[in-house]
């Protein structure tokens, strides 16, 4: 069971997630409606994750990703996820490559509100951040990668390469990359290892991997 604090604007969503995530066997200890309760609550309670929405009061711009980094910059081993309704590529670039190297093997996760949708992924992918894994929507992942011009590193990438990228992203270990592509361990170490190699990356980095190629991305920033 995850202690969470939720931040989500819209009464209606915020009273869905609350039950979805009760059902799930996590424990709901602040369901809060802006980024300063969030950061009151967080503050008050110690929670194990927090799942916060993008923009919220008052201005609805990037309130709830602002208060996102600072709480990270409170506690680098805080997990955080993070849902948008939009494919904001500047929002999830700022979010990872601000994730500083003091965070450890603190979760970060960066999701489409869609995602929750899909209760079964979505509370895995909870899961995988409060673990201390990195979770990037896939989604969000194959538009940053689109945006990518040909002399960025990323266009190095063959085909096959760019899905295991895309998977990674979604926190998928080796063996779960070799089950979704029905091909073995020892193929997709392969490809990470070229995926490395190609985009000047420490293979040692583990699950920073997927901060490290986000810091590729800083040149897009449409929302």
């Amino acid at each position: 069971m995850l202690r969470l604090i939720l931040a989500e604007d819209s009464v209606l969503l915020r009273a869905g997630l609350t039950e979805l995530l009760t059902r799930g066997g996590h424990e709901v200890l602040a369901a809060v409606g802006d980024a300063g309760e969030l950061l009151s609550a967080v503050a008050a309670e110690r929670p194990d994750v927090v799942v916060t929405d993008v923009r919220m009061p008052p201005d609805f711009r990037d309130e709830g990703l602002r208060a996102a980094l600072e709480l990270r910059e409170r506690d680098p081993s805080l997990p955080v996820l993070v849902l948008s309704q939009y494919v904001a590529t500047a929002y999830a670039t700022q979010l990872f490559t601000a994730d500083s190297p003091a965070g450890g093997s603190a979760g970060l996760g960066y999701l489409l509100k869609d995602r929750v949708g899909e209760v079964a992924e979505f509370l895995v992918a909870l899961q995988r951040v409060a673990d201390g894994q990195t979770v990037i929507d896939p989604e969000v992942v194959r538009v940053l990668l689109g945006a990518q011009n040909a002399g960025r590193p990323l266009a190095r990438l063959t085909p096959r390469e760019r899905e295991v990228l895309t998977l990674m992203a979604e926190g998928l270990n080796n063996q779960a990359l070799a089950a979704r592509l029905f091909v073995t361990e020892a193929a997709v170490v392969k490809h990470a290892s070229s995926i490395f190699m190609k985009l000047d990356l420490d293979p040692a980095e583990g699950n920073r991997r997927v901060l490290a190629v986000l810091a590729h991305l800083r040149g897009t920033q449409t929302p």
